[in-house]
């Protein structure tokens, strides 16, 4: 079945539903371990189909959050999606690996894969640890899963560790990565544009194709294929979307030297089928999770297997330097300078809707502001927290938006967060000492930020 597509079609006249339970069918028990991002996101969804779920969290502090309904991430929806399940029995949490296992068919390991140090592959530590105590702690057979996204061959080698561990143990392994956005994760889950699914046994597919069973109301495809070409998509896709992001940076600079607009641009180009409007947004570069460690660890295992990515290479090398040349924007506006100069920054997280701040655009511009001389002041309405310890201790952190820019000889915009597109050009302009507006998301018009006494600063718009 590698490389086919199974959809499943909607009878006429039913309605889409989210929580879909498995009526007629056999439901699957899970284990999840891992109780982060995608391992809270992924068990929570299931359990809204209907399937029970046991999250294994090895953190004391950030198990005894999820029992008390505390969420260790901001993500819209979570908090209620976890109440209403841990309510009605599907979902448990658990500090205990031989409780979680108890009468589970499939085994998620959804830990982090961070990016190891010193050579740019992703830390498959935490997968293959998970992966022994499993092995040793199973009393039947279950279909290892990777939910985590890995590197090619992974698979491969979880399948020796089970069997060194526990040679007389049935078991699958098989690979289902996810591809959630963060601050629309419950709805890419929900309603998924594909579920990739890498297995090589007829029952390893059965057994995930009865968990994604709800999918079939509203014709989800389900991508069956070799645990390799599963782990690779995952790679591959989010790549692609790096180079897009990537590619409209550039052409955002040249527009700045030819007079041209980029949102044009982007527009003009994205009607076009073959290339599509999504991601085609100028900005600082990508950040977060997923972008940055995953473009570095692929460029990585095609350089190991003698098949590099140029492409992917160049891409990556880009944004460092995009990064890093933000900062500079700023100081430009301010005269070459911004020594002894407050600056009011809006934004910190990589992205709205989350207070992930990994590789975060906000990081190196704030940092080389605070090198440079200047006092900023800092609001981001989910990530403050999780900035302080990235941040340079100089930064001062603000209640909110009139707090940050009051005084302030310039405005630096980082994050569209919503709550920013709706400010009054006027008060802003009231608040503060200076007139420099620095808009790295082209969240504002122009013309009235002029209007109202900015010297404004875009990107790409000539």
């Amino acid at each position: 079945m590698d490389g086919s597509i199974a959809h499943w079609n909607l009878p006429p006249g039913c309605a889409e539903s989210t929580a879909v339970r498995h009526e007629g069918h056999k439901a699957v028990r899970i284990t999840m371990i891992g109780g982060g991002y995608v391992g809270l996101v992924s068990g929570a969804c299931f359990a809204e189909f209907g399937t029970d779920v046991t999250v294994m969290e090895t953190d004391a502090t950030k198990l005894a959050a999820l029992r008390e309904g505390r969420m260790p991430i901001y993500e819209p929806g979570l908090e209620k999606l976890v109440a209403e399940n841990v309510r009605a029995g599907r979902l448990t949490f658990t500090g205990d690996l031989k409780t979680a296992l108890e009468g589970t068919e499939a085994v998620f390991i959804a830990v982090g894969t961070p990016t190891r140090r010193g050579d740019g592959h992703a830390d498959l530590t935490y997968v293959f640890a998970a992966a022994e105590q499993v092995a040793k702690a199973l009393t039947g057979y279950a279909t290892i899963v990777t939910k985590s996204t890995v590197p090619v061959g992974t698979g491969r080698r979880i399948a020796e560790i089970v069997r060194a561990a526990r040679p007389d143990l049935e078991f699958d392994v098989a690979s289902n990565p996810e591809f959630l956005r963060e601050g629309n994760a419950i709805g890419d889950f929900m309603r998924p544009d594909r579920v990739v699914i890498g297995a090589e046994s007829e029952r390893a597919r059965e057994v995930l194709r009865r968990l994604y069973r709800p999918l079939y109301l509203i014709e989800a495809p389900i991508v069956f294929t070799g645990i390799e070409t599963a782990e690779l998509t995952k790679y591959a896709a989010n790549a692609f979307l790096a180079m897009k992001v990537t590619f409209i940076n550039e052409m955002a600079d040249l527009c700045e030297k030819v007079g041209a607009d980029v949102h044009d641009v982007a527009r003009g180009i994205g009607l076009d089928g073959r290339i599509g409007r999504k991601f085609l947004h100028p900005g600082p570069g990508y950040g977060g999770s997923c972008f940055p460690k995953d473009t570095l660890a692929l460029v990585r295992t095609a350089q190991d297997y003698g098949a590099p990515s140029r492409l992917v290479e160049a891409t990556v090398a880009v944004n460092d330097a995009r990064k890093s040349s933000m900062a500079m924007r700023v100081i430009a506006a301010c005269g070459g300078s911004v020594r002894g100069k407050k600056i009011a920054v809006l934004g910190l997280t990589f992205k709205p809707e989350t207070d992930d701040m990994r590789d975060a655009p906000s990081l190196s511009i704030v940092s080389r502001l605070i090198g440079d001389g200047a006092t900023v002041r800092a609001y981001d309405p989910e990530g403050m927290e999780q900035a302080r310890p990235l941040l340079p201790a100089g930064v001062e952190y603000c209640r909110d938006t009139m707090e940050a820019v009051t005084g302030a000889d310039a405005l630096l915009l980082i994050t569209e967060w919503n709550e920013f597109r709706a400010l009054s050009p006027t008060k802003l302009r009231e608040a503060m000492n200076g007139n420099v507006m620095v808009d790295l998301r082209n969240v504002y018009d122009p013309a009235a930020m002029r209007g109202a006494g900015f010297v404004y600063y875009g990107v790409g718009r000539g």
